[in-house]
């Protein structure tokens, strides 16, 4: 009697679903690299101890004024929280480790999706530090000074302030995984501030051009809390500018690109 080989069972389908990673799986993954290196973990810590002492600092010179000490702290969170995005878009290449994660994701969308959302999210959360922190600040303060505090603040200025910094953060993200590398990315994050100022000391069409591309200026209305439709429609115009299109062309390099 001659045996036959047994030939081991092809994958069903819904077999092959289930060993791919969930989306969910991914995103915990980000998050770990996100604080997991020493210059995150460095940047981290000068973002929390700068964002926390501004609020302090501020304190003592401004009163007892709540919002206007959790307003400080988006010019320390505002300019770090794009910087660790950028190191977020560009750790996969700096640090070699491309091949392994597209090997093990080769959906690169997902990936990149995944990678988006822990730098967006900690905006959030840094936004609402900054506000959590100015409640002992203004009560402090205003137990020194022998003053009472001004609590008042409109929910909707606190939404504006916030959706702000998730919109720089978002800036970073998009001239990461444009660039690619870490260094130009951030010399051009920080370079276009000053151009469009300059730009906007060129006459006329100068100013024009920085009221409707400079995506700094054109979020203050949201940090002021308030925004006029003529406002709005400079915003969603800076912000195509500067995150939607960078942002796409971005990720078609990087599902083009051999990592080989």
């Amino acid at each position: 009697m001659t045996s036959t080989a047994t030939r081991p069972a092809p994958a069903t389908a819904a077999e092959g679903h289930t060993s791919r990673r969930s989306f969910m799986t991914l995103v915990r993954v980000e998050t770990r690299k996100l604080f997991d290196t020493r210059s995150s973990k460095i940047l981290t810590a000068i973002l929390v101890t700068l964002g926390l002492g501004s609020v302090a600092a501020r304190g003592l010179v401004a009163g007892p004024h709540f919002f206007t000490l959790a307003g400080t702290s988006a010019i320390a969170f505002g300019t770090l929280l794009p910087v660790l995005a950028i190191l977020t878009m560009t750790g996969e290449w700096s640090h070699r480790t491309a091949l392994t994660t597209f090997a093990l994701e080769p959906r690169r969308g997902r990936v990149l999706a995944a990678k988006c959302l822990p730098p967006l999210v900690a905006a959030v959360l840094a936004g609402l530090l900054g506000l959590l922190a100015a409640v002992p600040v203004t009560a402090a303060v205003a137990a020194a000074q022998g003053v009472p505090a001004d609590w008042q603040v409109a929910p909707y200025t606190v939404l504006g302030w916030i959706a702000a910094m998730v919109i720089l953060t978002a800036e970073g993200l998009a001239m990461g995984v444009l660039l690619l590398n870490a260094p130009a990315a951030i010399v051009i994050y920080f370079s276009t501030p000053i151009l469009w100022s300059a730009v906007g000391r060129l006459g006329h069409v100068g100013e024009v051009l920085a009221g409707w591309l400079d995506l700094n200026s054109t979020t203050n209305p949201l940090m002021n809390g308030g925004m006029t439709g003529g406002e709005l429609a400079r915003l969603a115009t800076s912000a195509l500018v500067w995150i939607a299109i960078p942002m796409a062309v971005g990720v078609l390099r990087v599902s083009r690109k051999d990592i080989g």
